[in-house]
């Protein structure tokens, strides 16, 4: 790798680390704290790439990216944050960013952008759209990669298929799209095929002679939202395809989801491959909260304020109580989440919600959750199940590194979690159920952040 790189951050350690990285790779490095300095360096002709922070002591970054754009239009510009929200990617997007980075990062992966872009052209600025907020919460490195992918669609008409659980906010990702596309002023319409008899999907979407307007023809211009696609019957995926591949698809964008494996739905002959092709251009996939447990106190707080909102009382939250919720297994993932969340702004009596009130409610919330079916898969099949879902989000492509350490993780905390509640947070018993060491134990639970709680057995 070579060439000279710019990096502008008001952090002295950052802009040290990346010099030294870069400079052991091979480059030349101006490092500033200003955007004042990076101005005049790019008046000068210098650079071939600049690392740029979004707000800095003389102003904000993403507001100078058009001017530098405008005098130099093929200089790749990396912005790089800490402000990890999507809103924040998206204005890097539109403002003509080579790409977006969220800190922390990789130092490695930083080191492969950076070379990326002294080989390919930056793309154009594109026009600006409003940064609303959105409702799309959480922090996480798995919802910065969401954010990243949200980023780089803006203003596109590409198909997108959002893999998720339940529960894990597919609609808000696909009201996330319309509403950054240039279709964000045209209808949203939305239909839940699970929840659509399968003898009427087709009349719904399509119409009928007696009703030839269907939702259809409701979303021209805008956005389609085919939640669910997975219990779309084949003969209303073959009218579905068929529709696509017409004169007029384009007037309108369809976004699908599932939270099943669709290649294997396939390959039984359940789901139309030419269709899966078709609107599985662009994948999302979603994480389950057990794989952001970080956000769930910006989610937390999140969900009380839009609590407030809509009338409920306002209340706040305090750290020991979100250290409870993020203990606990959440099988509903974010949608469970919220519920419990607005269940408390209403049952509990307090302004402040403590550690009390959770371990209560949640022992409830526990009694009155969801039964084990009589007739369950082993635990192997489950887990065999869930790898061939998440081996086949990443089609063409293998999954990130660290798969047998990511999935053991899956597994270890909830199952010292739902150990040392059967054991009354005694850690002695918990270890003699598990079959490890105490002080094993013990390390495990500071490694994965498990708060230990004295109560009733569960068993």
């Amino acid at each position: 790798m070579d060439g000279t790189i710019i990096v502008a951050d008001d952090d002295r350690s950052i802009r040290t680390v990346l010099s030294q990285a870069l400079t052991r790779a091979g480059c030349r490095v101006r490092a500033t704290g200003n955007l004042s300095t990076l101005w005049k360096w790019v008046e000068e002709g210098e650079g071939d790439v600049i690392v740029t922070d979004v707000i800095l002591p003389d102003g904000d970054a993403l507001d100078l990216l058009p001017k530098i754009l405008k005098m130099r239009p093929n200089l790749p510009i990396i912005v790089m944050s800490a402000q990890n929200t999507v809103t924040t990617a998206v204005r890097a997007s539109e403002a003509g960013a080579f790409d977006y980075m969220p800190k922390p990062f990789d130092l490695s992966a930083f080191l492969a952008l950076v070379n990326k872009a002294t080989k390919q052209t930056r793309p154009t600025a594109k026009p600006p759209v409003e940064a609303s907020r959105l409702p799309l919460v959480g922090r996480s490195a798995l919802m910065q990669e969401v954010y990243r992918v949200l980023a780089r669609l803006t203003h596109t008409d590409l198909g997108v298929m959002i893999f998720g659980d339940s529960g894990t906010g597919k609609e808000i990702v696909a009201r996330t799209l319309h509403s950054f596309s240039q279709r964000k002023n045209a209808p949203f319409v939305s239909i839940n095929l699970a929840a659509t008899p399968p003898d009427m999907i087709e009349r719904e979407l399509f119409g009928s002679p007696e009703n030839p307007s269907g939702l259809y023809v409701a979303a021209f211009g805008g956005t389609l939202f085919l939640d669910n696609v997975d219990d779309m019957p084949l003969d209303a995926q073959m009218r579905l395809l068929r529709v696509l591949q017409g004169q007029g698809a384009d007037d309108v964008r369809v976004v699908a989801s599932t939270k099943q494996d669709l290649q294997t739905l396939v390959a039984d002959g359940k789901f139309r491959e030419d269709l899966f092709f078709r609107l599985n251009v662009v994948p999302i996939r979603l994480p389950r909260l057990a794989e952001r447990l970080e956000d769930i106190p910006d989610l937390s707080r999140h969900f009380l304020a839009q609590a407030a909102k809509e009338g409920l009382p306002r209340k706040t939250i305090t750290p020991e109580a979100l250290d409870h919720l993020r203990s606990h297994v959440w099988t509903g993932n974010v949608r469970e989440l919220e519920n419990f969340i607005k269940r408390l702004t209403v049952l509990c009596p307090e302004e402040e919600i403590g550690a009390q009130i959770i371990r209560r409610e949640l022992a409830s919330h526990m009694e009155l959750g969801p039964k084990e079916p009589e007739h369950h898969q082993k635990l192997s099949a489950s887990v065999e199940a869930h790898l061939r879902h998440y081996f086949s989000l990443h089609t063409g492509t293998l999954p990130p590194p660290g798969l047998y350490d990511k999935i053991i993780r899956e597994v270890e905390r909830p199952l010292i979690i739902l150990s040392l509640q059967a054991t009354g947070g005694n850690q002695l018993k918990a270890a003699d159920l598990l079959g490890i060491n105490r002080n094993t134990l013990r390390k495990k639970i500071r490694e994965l952040d498990i708060e230990v709680l004295r109560s009733k057995k569960m068993m």
